[in-house]
């Protein structure tokens, strides 16, 4: 079966947020003096979990990212992982990670099931790292994505969200790393939504900032996703392009997202969220495909003098 909004975007693919919890603080995504946590009881179990993601199997969707806050935070995260592989009709489990855990769960992850991850990485200056994430360590997130590497989690996906007077500078070295890296290096520009939406004016880079710092970059063909795709000549990696301010892609939008506390979004950057806790069955179902069917056209204004109006931070959504 398959599901179509009422713009006929075919939705197959499910973001889940299994925990607002994180071991960094990323100034873009956390206040510098926390958030007010969910208390446990208030977080989706993962039968919950699975429950849902079963529904969305019979509707159509074939593809589910695993996401926080820092979903490796939460004790289970791979067996979960293993849950969703097994549902009928999931045809990829996947996962965004800051990787610190990563090197002490990529194996029991890949043994789950998942096939792929996604390592949020914004800087390579180890005390710039430590400054964006609010003391993290960058060492433990080079040793996850080798770790991921080693298991066969490929091919790997470095988010670097791209940061004017922060990162910017570092451009033509993240693409480098591309030249002899199998990775794929995806610039994000950054969202005005939660402690993003204070960054100033010069701090919203648009996507094509890499293509005029590194010319040498030629575009490929898509690969369905999100990302406009370019190579260097002969690398053995490449680039993508993320860019919801400055080239929407809203039109060829197929997801959902579940919030931790089980919401269901039917677009990042609006208020809506049908609550799904607590339904079961043919109740379940329509709840669903009413989210589905209430999936906007596209987003508001996106840009430095208009915020994001998700209603909420993004460790709470799982971006």
């Amino acid at each position: 079966m398959s599901m179509r909004d009422k713009f006929d975007r075919e939705i197959t693919y499910l973001r889940v947020s299994i925990t607002d919890r994180c071991n960094l603080r990323c100034r873009y995504c956390m206040p510098e003096e926390g958030v007010c946590k969910l208390a446990h009881q208030d977080i989706l179990r993962y039968e919950e979990i699975t429950e849902i993601v079963e529904m969305a199997a019979e509707l159509g969707i074939r593809k589910v990212r695993v996401t926080g806050g820092e979903p490796l935070v939460r004790l289970g995260c791979p067996e979960l992982c293993g849950q969703i592989a097994a549902i009928p009709g999931i045809e990829e489990v996947v996962i965004t990670t800051n990787g610190v855990l990563l090197e002490q769960q990529a194996r029991a992850l890949k043994d789950a099931g998942v096939r792929r991850v996604n390592v949020s990485l914004d800087t390579m200056d180890s005390d710039k790292y430590k400054t964006i994430t609010g003391g993290g360590d960058i060492q433990k997130v080079l040793r996850g994505i080798e770790a991921a590497r080693q298991v066969g989690m490929t091919p790997i996906k470095i988010n670097t969200v791209l940061i004017g007077g922060f990162n910017d500078n570092e451009i033509p070295d993240f693409v480098e790393m591309t030249r002899e890296q199998p990775v794929e290096l995806r610039f994000i520009e950054l969202m005005p939504m939660g402690p993003g939406a204070e960054f100033g004016d010069s701090a919203y880079l648009p996507g094509q900032t890499v293509l005029d710092r590194v010319p040498e970059l030629k575009p490929l063909p898509g690969d369905g996703g999100v990302a406009r795709l370019y190579q260097l000549p002969g690398a053995a990696g490449r680039v993508g392009l993320i860019s919801p301010l400055s080239r929407h892609f809203c039109g060829s939008c197929n997801r959902l997202r579940l919030t931790a506390e089980g919401a269901l979004k039917p677009c990042l950057h609006s208020s809506q969220e049908i609550p799904l806790r607590g339904l079961h069955g043919a109740a379940l179902r329509e709840a669903m495909e009413n989210a589905i069917w209430a999936k906007p056209k596209m987003h508001g204004a996106l840009d430095a003098h208009h915020s994001s109006e998700a209603g909420r931070n993004m460790n709470t959504i799982g971006g």
